[in-house]
């Protein structure tokens, strides 16, 4: 099996590829000081379970969970014992171990990988996510003009009370409603929510930085929520 190791510690990631070294079963094939480095090397390699870490910078254990489409079989490795319930909310996670992490300990948990049966769930099972739109526009009501706004040409839309502001390459419009309503007619492949305020064309980002991405000139915060998703949809290098 080949298998990965996150962990933001040296330390912790050298014991774990020694406790991995010592089992047959397992070739470590990559180790990463956080999960967004891990997020690139995934798509190109074939990994069949991943020693994850809970709390790290930049997105932690859980929410690099959240941008895996595919998840393969995980363990989870960590000092903080109050996730345990959580984590076994996920039928991919195997295992639960607690540093320090003791040979024995450890080869329980090879017992539970070479016993343990899961099959990912695909793309193609995954509702909305990369679907092809059927329609490439839609027409908003603006003083009882119906005006055509193509998907491609939207950046943000912002709700403002009982209203939506949607802003385009070229104009602004406000329109009576609520981003709940636009946001089942907008496509998946485009678009996605980061804020409970805000909608956007995630194909439009011209940076990240922090909590917050900049489309044009306009600067849209992320809710920590959110964030993982984003992350996932983003073509990492």
């Amino acid at each position: 099996m080949n298998c990965i190791i996150i962990d933001d510690e040296l330390t912790a990631r050298a014991i774990v590829a020694e406790l991995c070294e010592s089992c047959e079963d397992l070739k470590v094939i990559g180790q990463f000081s956080n999960a967004v480095e891990a997020l690139k090397f995934l798509p190109h390699h074939q990994v069949d379970v991943i020693f994850l870490d809970i709390h790290m910078p930049m997105l932690t254990g859980f929410d690099f969970i959240e941008t895996l489409q595919t998840p393969p079989r995980i363990v989870l490795t960590t000092s903080d014992t109050n996730f345990a319930i959580a984590a076994y909310s996920y039928p991919f996670i195997v295992d639960y171990l607690v540093k320090p992490i003791t040979h024995g300990r450890f080869q329980k948990t090879m017992v539970k990988l070479q016993h343990t049966e899961y099959a990912p769930v695909t793309d193609e099972e995954r509702e909305g996510v990369g679907a092809v739109p059927k329609e490439d526009h839609l027409y908003i009501n603006i003083d009882r003009r119906l005006i055509k706004l193509k998907f491609k040409d939207i950046l943000l839309i912002e709700a403002k009370g009982d209203y939506i502001e949607i802003k385009t390459t070229e104009s602004f419009y406000r329109v009576h409603s609520t981003l709940k309503k636009i946001r089942e007619k907008l496509p998946q492949s485009l678009f996605m929510q980061i804020h409970r305020s805000y909608i956007i064309n995630y194909t439009k980002i011209i940076d990240i930085q922090d909590n917050s991405v900049l489309i044009e000139r306009n600067v849209i915060p992320i809710s920590r929520s959110n964030r993982p998703s984003l992350m996932q949809r983003l073509n990492l290098l």
